[in-house]
């Protein structure tokens, strides 16, 4: 089976797990869910890698390997609510901020001269997502991955240029606006449910 079907097969499936995330408001099973979305996220940009080169993929085959081991991080730590959680959470956080800032670098200056803007803005919108998820509440996540999904489309688009070639990745493009009309259905639900609690005072 040729290693563009199998990148489709895997952005299904990262589609249902993405968009159902972002439903959740309960932080641990949003993690959760949204750790099996990045797993098969990972495992698509690796097909495409294969199929059309690693080199354009890499930034986001990095992005989508740490989304994995970030949220089963946070999931675990939120299984149990101690103060010693917390601090191991927040120092977690704090490496895991340190290594994605040392991991952007690496990556954008070996990316082809082309396309390293667009990894560069990868790169910064990916830590303004990660600071975003483990904010509290549910809007920062939510208004942080739409700014992260414009980014990773940009790296999607024919404007993802190596040697010349125009290289679409049309599932990819699609994974990212099912995140982005997933918040909008959530605020919708979010602010549907506000208008019948105040209708009800």
């Amino acid at each position: 089976m040729p290693w563009y079907v199998v990148a489709q097969i895997f952005g299904v499936f990262t589609i249902i797990f993405e968009f159902a995330s972002y439903q959740i408001e309960d932080r641990r099973k949003y993690f959760f869910v949204n750790g099996i979305g990045c797993f098969f996220w990972m495992w698509m940009f690796v097909a495409i890698g294969l199929a059309t080169g690693m080199n354009t993929q890499l930034s986001l085959i990095v992005a989508a390997t740490y989304g994995t081991i970030r949220n089963f991080s946070f999931y675990m730590f939120r299984s149990k609510d101690t103060p010693e959680r917390k601090r191991a959470e927040r120092i977690f956080l704090i490496i895991i901020v340190a290594i994605a800032v040392v991991a952007g670098v690496i990556t954008v200056m070996n990316a082809p001269a082309q396309v390293r803007w667009m990894h560069l803005l990868g790169a910064i919108t990916a830590i303004i997502f990660v600071i975003g998820q483990y904010l509290p509440g549910v809007h920062y996540s939510r208004v942080s991955v739409v700014i992260y999904a414009v980014a990773v489309i940009l790296t999607q688009t024919p404007l993802n240029i190596l040697e010349g070639n125009f290289r679409w990745n049309i599932m990819g493009i699609m994974i990212e606006l099912a995140k982005i009309s997933s918040v909008i259905i959530f605020y919708m639900r979010y602010n549907k449910g506000k208008g019948e609690l105040n209708g009800r005072q």
